[in-house]
């Protein structure tokens, strides 16, 4: 409920509290009144009373008191009322920010949703621009309990609190230790993070930032900002967030539902494309070919080679009047439709209710009345049936790129101009394949078979998708994701340093296009608010080698970390850092080159330490994970072991991508890297 800005306050931590208390109190009214809902009496049919019932455990599921997560975070004194465009009578009154909306039994506001336009103020006022706000406040907590406020004052100009100064709880939760999966930021976003944020639904925004910079964070509260300010449109249409594999979709997975979001979808590329089982893999240099957007062009040769212009007439027997319907109307009618560059599968199935319209003109013409029916029933007719199966074929997507794959001829056909005879050679399969099912199939001709199936029948459009890690996506993998939102629009997140596939993106500019959203505006975060000063500041020795002319990340952090960069002789030189590191609070990584990992596992379970794999959840107990370079991109402990930096770049199949395999792992920690180092380091890594 709202109170008035200026009421002496006695003791003001004591009075913070009580609202606490008061509005968990009202979020549980509010979920109890969901749970006592009767629908008995306003259901007509079990399908209504499935929807609605479905609809009522969401809400129940959404209202649900996180005991250790702040219901607010903030709070907003107005000088005046907010503009008719932000809310309704607020003049002079005081809004608490938090997760979601809380109401008292009357339907006043206690808690205003983070992403409520009177909130925006929170994220966006400053001493020069205060947005009419007198006072902002910041809460501290210790688990769920209020401990701590920050008063700044934004309209007072000889109130010397409210100088351009770091806020002191801002920083602490920041750097709060990490044990779990991935939390929210609603409570520390800031201005260039909030833009971004609000941004509208209408338009594809593509997000570069460096490690730290949260624009993994940005992206999810996107979405949680656009599900709240265009609830219904993306309930008809869906929301999608595209991740790099599973371990990275269950470390973000609670974020949305932290934030009262829980009917957004989360898969990587491969879920979106698994039409085939994958059971194989391809080289770089067949990726590299597969992967290129050239592809889609021999995809649809190859397609529309099945289309053939007839040289027969048909013939349709009705009764006993016989409808002849020439060879040159047909290839007219065949024209047509490919001049129209529908998708194939739906000409197919317009062709023969083409061919049955100018059997009805004949019909009128000879003075008989046909309807509609008389149309169906000619365009089911034997005869029109079998011309339409000589003319144009039905096409299994699977087994159109199984045949591109393994006749020689067939791709040499369709590739001619597109793909020299070098990289035909590249992607053709050295052995014969009976059939699809028995076919070992790639990950990229996953994409090939989805990218064909699409050239057939439509992909169904989302309303909204996230892609994350976007960097390591080949241009048929982009072209995969914006099928799924033709007709809506997307958030596109990375970091071209960190790009570590032979055919990571080049550019922004590329990426968007080849993901159907040309006109995207790109954005660039810069102000490093995860990783360490000291730790950023030599992870960046890279980025001429490996991204030049790209902004170092500048870190915002007032404590510069733990850094250390150790010899090691052995794996127990490795173990006693990690132990050394878990005597902190908070998440520790091992983060070593894939093919080191198993006799780093040896030793630790030697040493009697347990650790957990990447995507298994820490908990206080056991909060070291060991993770493969290969599977670092996306993750962040408190502390990091970066073991054998040198092995790291040997690991990949060439030195720009295994240095910036190392740019990953180096910035994975929030509050401190020890490095360990046997073999000599880098040279690229020298000051």
């Amino acid at each position: 409920m709202s109170t008035p800005a200026h009421d002496p306050l006695d003791d003001p931590l004591a009075r913070e509290r009580s609202h606490l208390a008061a509005s968990r109190a009202a979020l549980r009214a509010m979920r109890e009144d969901v749970e006592a809902l009767d629908i008995g009496d306003v259901t007509a049919n079990w399908v209504n009373a499935a929807v609605l019932s479905r609809q009522i455990d969401e809400r129940i599921k959404a209202l649900a008191d996180l005991s250790d997560t702040p219901l607010f975070f903030g709070r907003l004194d107005y000088l005046h009322a907010p503009g008719a465009e932000q809310a309704e009578g607020a003049g002079g009154e005081r809004f608490y920010i938090g997760r979601r909306h809380v109401h008292d039994a009357d339907g006043d506001p206690m808690v205003i949703d983070w992403r409520a336009p009177v909130s925006q103020p929170f994220y966006r006022a400053s001493k020069k621009d205060p947005m009419d706000i007198a006072l902002r406040r910041r809460f501290g907590y210790t688990g769920g309990d209020l401990t701590a406020y920050e008063d700044e004052h934004l309209s007072d100009p000889g109130d010397p609190s409210g100088a351009a100064t770091t806020s002191k709880l801002l920083q602490q939760e920041i750097e709060r230790p990490r044990v779990g999966p991935m939390r929210d930021i609603v409570a520390t976003i800031q201005p260039e993070q909030d833009e971004i944020v609000r941004s509208g639904l209408g338009g594809t925004v593509c997000v570069q930032g460096g490690p730290g910079t949260g624009k993994t964070a940005v992206g999810l509260h996107r979405v949680a900002y656009l599900l709240y300010a265009h609830r219904e449109r993306l309930a008809r249409t869906g929301t999608l967030v595209i991740g790099p594999n599973r371990s990275f979709l269950h470390y973000i997975e609670q974020v949305l539902p932290a934030l009262g979001e829980l009917s957004v979808r989360q898969a990587t590329v491969d879920d979106l494309v698994a039409q085939v089982e994958v059971r194989g893999t391809d080289d770089a240099a067949a990726a590299i070919v597969k992967g290129d957007a050239r592809m889609a062009e021999v995809l649809r040769r190859a397609l529309y080679s099945h289309v053939t212009l007839p040289t027969e007439p048909v013939v349709v027997v009705r009764g006993s009047r016989r409808w002849r319907v020439p060879a040159y109307e047909l290839e007219e009618i065949v024209r047509q439709l490919l001049d129209r560059d529908i998708r194939y599968g739906a000409a197919r199935e317009a062709l023969p209710q083409r061919i049955a319209h100018a059997v009805l003109v004949q019909m009128e013409r000879a003075g008989e009345a046909p309807d509609d029916r008389v149309q169906d029933a000619v365009a089911r007719n034997s005869a029109v049936k079998a011309a339409v199966k000589a003319i144009w074929p039905a096409v299994d997507p699977a087994k159109l790129v199984l045949r591109l794959l393994t006749d020689a001829e067939f791709l040499a056909e369709h590739a001619d101009g597109l793909l020299d005879g070098d990289e035909q050679k590249t992607i053709l399969w050295a052995r014969p394949v009976r059939s699809v099912k028995s076919a070992r199939w790639s990950p990229a001709d996953a994409v090939l078979i989805d990218e064909a199936a699409d050239l057939i029948q439509r992909t169904h459009s989302l309303g909204h998708v996230v892609l994350d890690e976007a960097q390591d996506l080949s241009p048929m993998q982009y072209r995969a994701v914006g099928r799924r939102c033709t007709t809506g629009s997307a958030t596109v997140l990375g970091d071209l340093a960190q790009g570590t596939t032979p055919w990571a993106t080049r550019s922004w500019a590329e990426a968007l296009a080849h993901l159907g959203k040309p006109d995207g505006a790109v954005e660039e975060l810069t102000a490093g608010f995860r990783v360490p000063t000291d730790v950023i500041a030599y992870a960046s020795r890279l980025l001429p080698h490996i991204a030049p002319g790209l902004t170092p990340v500048a870190s915002v952090r007032e404590n510069p970390g733990f850094f250390k960069v150790r010899t090691a002789t052995g794996a127990a030189d490795v173990v006693a850092a990690c132990a050394e590191l878990l005597r902190n609070e908070g998440s520790t990584g091992l983060i070593a080159a894939d093919a080191r990992v198993p006799a780093l596992a040896e030793a630790l379970t030697a040493a009697g330490i347990p650790y957990l794999a990447p995507g298994e959840e820490t908990t206080r107990e056991t909060r070291l994970t060991l993770v493969p370079a290969s599977l670092a991109k996306g993750l962040e402990y408190d502390y990091v072991v970066l073991d054998e930096p040198r092995a790291v770049v040997d690991g990949e199949p060439d030195e720009r991508t295994g240095l910036r395999r190392l740019y990953v792992a180096l910035t994975r920690a929030v509050s401190g890297l020890i490095v360990t180092h046997a073999a000599p380091l880098p040279p690229q890594l020298a000051a």
